[in-house]
């Protein structure tokens, strides 16, 4: 597969998501990204807007196993992960897979359970895996969690830990639709939700080879040194603390060669590492307390630590003689 058929499988799973998501291109694009880049991605936002339904599209749209687990106050770990029961006639404990060893899985309002149980899915989104009863079982590639999470402020909710943002490659929110937008949601679900005729568009296979191809993108070692400088800044920042993570370096490096195939590049300009800082960082972030009480978050340090970030030259880096 080459990086021509890869846009083009792109392309037609941005189109088919599109046909039930309207006007949030760039949140569509970002999920595609994600998903070209081998990570998993956390919407959060306020009821009503689309996030289940963004999940669900792109799911829908690949030939995949898809899996959605309901996340109650009042769930184990062992509802995620699954459970070993003992059968009778054969005298062995039998593996029945919880969930989580889909290949799309959506993980719906995933504060809404408890910490505990929240944690079933750590050893999922970081290694592709699960270990029940001291036997680990991997899960069939391409695999990627979607999460939708409530905001916060609302009852009910259960913040999640630290090192489970981190797992996420990207935090997508939507917001409301425009008011002609939402004159086009009307509309198209006059008659029927479009979700209910939206077809298949890529195979599991085409997008396992897609990922492949994506790690082969150029990426000049300058503009590797811009990743780990914005990276590095958000650790030094005063308002910090907890700053990013190396492993927000490997996703904004991943995520960038994704964002550059779908720009139709087969190198990454700083430009694209720019547009996906704070949807890769702004979750990972966390702000002092005395600036969260001014309405500070990870994001807004993350968008002033590139807006203050030494951007390197295309002359001077090279990727335009690449090019």
């Amino acid at each position: 597969m080459d990086q021509a058929q890869v846009q083009d499988i792109a392309k037609r799973i941005i189109d088919n998501v599109e046909k039930v998501i309207i006007g949030k291109s760039w949140a569509v694009e970002l999920a595609v990204t994600a998903l070209l880049s081998q990570g998993h991605i956390l919407i959060k936002d306020i009821p009503g807007v689309g996030k289940t339904m963004l999940a669900k599209s792109l799911a829908q749209s690949i030939d995949c196993v898809f899996r959605r687990i309901q996340l109650t106050p009042d769930m184990l770990p062992s509802d995620i992960t699954g459970v070993s029961v003992f059968n009778q006639q054969t005298g062995e404990f039998v593996f029945r897979p919880g969930p989580i060893l889909g290949q799309i899985v959506l993980a719906d309002e995933i504060n809404r359970a408890t910490p505990k149980t929240q944690s079933a899915l750590l050893e999922a989104l970081a290694e592709r895996q699960v270990t029940v009863d001291g036997i680990t079982h991997n899960i069939a590639r391409p695999f990627m969690l979607i999460a939708t999470e409530n905001p916060i402020e609302h009852e009910g909710v259960f913040p999640l830990p630290e090192a489970q943002l981190d797992r996420f490659m990207m935090r997508i929110q939507l917001g409301y639709p425009s008011f002609d937008d939402e004159m086009c949601i009307i509309d198209s679900q006059r008659m029927q939700h479009p979700i209910e005729s939206l077809g298949v568009v890529a195979s599991a296979d085409e997008v396992r080879e897609a990922q492949e191809v994506v790690k082969g993108i150029f990426v000049h070692e300058q503009v590797q040194r811009y990743i780990v400088a914005l990276v590095y800044a958000t650790r030094k920042h005063d308002d910090v603390i907890l700053g990013a993570s190396p492993r927000a370096s490997l996703d904004l490096f991943r995520s960038s060669q994704a964002l550059a195939l779908l720009r139709r590049r087969d190198y990454v300009i700083p430009d694209d590492v720019k547009e996906l800082a704070a949807v890769v960082m702004g979750h990972r972030v966390i702000a002092a307390p005395a600036v969260r009480m001014k309405g500070v978050d990870g994001r807004q340090i993350v968008e002033d630590v590139v807006e203050h970030a030494a951007v390197p030259g295309a002359r001077a880096s090279g990727w335009v003689a690449h090019s």
